[in-house]
């Protein structure tokens, strides 16, 4: 190679690497919705030629699209138009929706559902009731069985699960089970080959591959689903995996809330995972049946939530909840990194008299994060939010209470990667029964649980204050 053919290519490399790190630029400035976030992205895109646009090709770009006429399972890595859904207006729902009040109305034109009346739900607590119930639905099953989670293991309790699931396949029943692409890969054993051995259909959502390619990963598909006949469905916040049985009183399991569900809202969960299937497959479910009759007194609605035309529904249903309550906010959490809004809007709600509690375990199983949330909690003590950690085993429910009539639970985190990067699933229920029950559970939660006190944060040391405030930087993607 000639000097002169050299120094062309060379130019020509630069001036490749310019164009392509002024293009991830352009692209930040017109589609992110936070200025720090586009700001951070055009800084990282310029000053590191390749690794920059690299970085922001992998982590960067959060929009795809899972409806309508842009179904596609791998959308172009750069495309200009704002995070927003086709249908972006907020709308109302068709008629009927149940109950009225502030929160119904907002989460409903957020949502795009039908509040629907009528509906049974049973709390399940941990694997030790969550998951013989599930079995018992399996082995139940005539026509169809659908499932949907983020981690499935192949062990101990979880093959109990791969077993029905099999079983029933066996005997004509058909049996979808999609696992997401990155968790699959949380276990050492996994269940998808058990499975597929089986004759089940086993769909991977967005896996990781280089070929053909498929680099997303942030956007995770963390719904909890299981849909049999169209007649039970299961949801919440449990995985599949043998440590969320906790029967021998084991310090190191991990507690979860599940919940079972009879009644019109069961359609609403079978479309969610009938959608994330076609995204996963490109086979479209038969179409779910109408609403059920009544089995229950709540009224339930399915809020779903992720990087696609459903980006930001959840966090602006749960801002409309917090604004609105009169007498009581209650929060359960394993991880807790609220924006600057729902941190806004929980301080309000304290300072106008609100009793606002949050339980968060004490012993997180992400220190990480743990550390990034009392970077933030001294913000929530200052104006009488009150705050404690449950003790071991780690806690991994989830669920909101407003007042004594509004009760959210399911996947959902309150923090950025569940409320921005993650495909979640929350039913909220309507009902002062549940409400009630849920409130018990709480309550029970909440005794023996250790405040956490103002003067507790403010006198961290120097070294654990930079420790907790640098992994506070990196909030949005932990």
């Amino acid at each position: 190679m000639t000097p002169h053919l050299a120094a062309t290519l060379g130019w020509l490399a630069l001036a490749l690497q310019a164009a392509l790190g002024l293009l991830c630029a352009w692209h930040a400035l017109l589609t992110k919705r936070d200025p720090r976030s586009a700001l951070a992205w055009i800084g990282i895109v310029l000053l590191l030629p390749l690794g920059g646009p690299l970085l922001y090709f992998i982590f960067g770009v959060n929009r795809i699209r899972t409806r309508h006429r842009r179904l596609r399972r791998f959308p172009l890595p750069l495309e200009f138009g704002y995070e927003q859904p086709d249908d972006a207006g907020m709308t109302d729902p068709a008629p009927g929706a149940m109950p009225e009040g502030p929160i119904a109305r907002a989460s409903a034109r957020i949502s795009h559902r039908a509040c629907l009346p009528g509906s049974h739900i049973e709390r399940l607590h941990n694997g030790d009731q969550a998951y013989p119930a599930m079995i018992e639905a399996i082995r139940s099953a005539e026509r169809y069985v659908y499932l949907s989670t983020y981690i499935f293991g192949a062990s101990g309790a979880a093959r109990d699960i791969i077993d029905a699931l099999k079983a029933a396949q066996r005997r004509g029943v058909t049996v979808c089970v999609l696992i997401d692409g990155l968790g699959q890969w949380y276990t050492l054993a996994r269940a998808a080959p058990a499975l597929r051995e089986g004759g089940v259909r086993v769909a991977r959502f967005l896996p990781l591959r280089l070929w053909p390619p498929s680099v997303h990963v942030n956007m995770r598909n963390h719904r909890k689903i299981l849909v049999v006949d169209g007649e039970i469905a299961f949801t919440g916040g449990m995985n599949i995996a043998d440590y969320h049985v906790l029967g021998d009183g084991s310090r190191r399991g991990v507690i979860d809330l599940h919940l079972r569900l009879r009644g019109p809202v069961v359609s609403q969960i079978e479309a969610v995972f009938a959608e994330d299937w076609r995204f996963a497959t490109g086979q479209a479910l038969p179409e779910p049946a109408p609403p059920g009759g009544m089995a229950g007194e709540a009224a339930c609605r399915v809020i779903t939530d992720g990087p696609n035309e459903d980006l930001d529904r959840l966090a602006l249903v749960l801002l409309a909840a917090v604004s609105a309550a009169q007498r009581r906010i209650i929060i359960m959490t394993p991880y807790f990194l609220p924006g600057r809004e729902l941190l806004g809007a929980l301080q309000a709600a304290a300072l106008r008299g609100v009793d606002v509690r949050i339980l968060l375990p004490g012993k997180n199983n992400l220190p990480y994060v743990h550390w990034a949330t009392r970077n933030q909690l001294w913000e929530l003590l200052q104006h009488g939010v009150q705050v404690r950690y449950q003790p071991p085993p780690f806690v991994h429910s989830k669920c909101l209470l407003v007042d004594e009539d509004y009760a959210q639970v399911g996947s959902a985190n309150l923090d950025p990667r569940s409320l921005r990067l993650n495909f979640e699933l929350n039913v909220e229920v309507f009902d002062p029964a549940f409400n009630a029950a849920l409130s018990a559970d709480f309550e029970s939660a909440w005794a023996p649980a250790r405040p956490v006190t103002l003067q507790e944060i403010s006198q961290r040391g120097l070294a654990e204050r930079t420790r907790d405030a640098f992994c506070w930087l990196f909030s949005p993607y932990l």
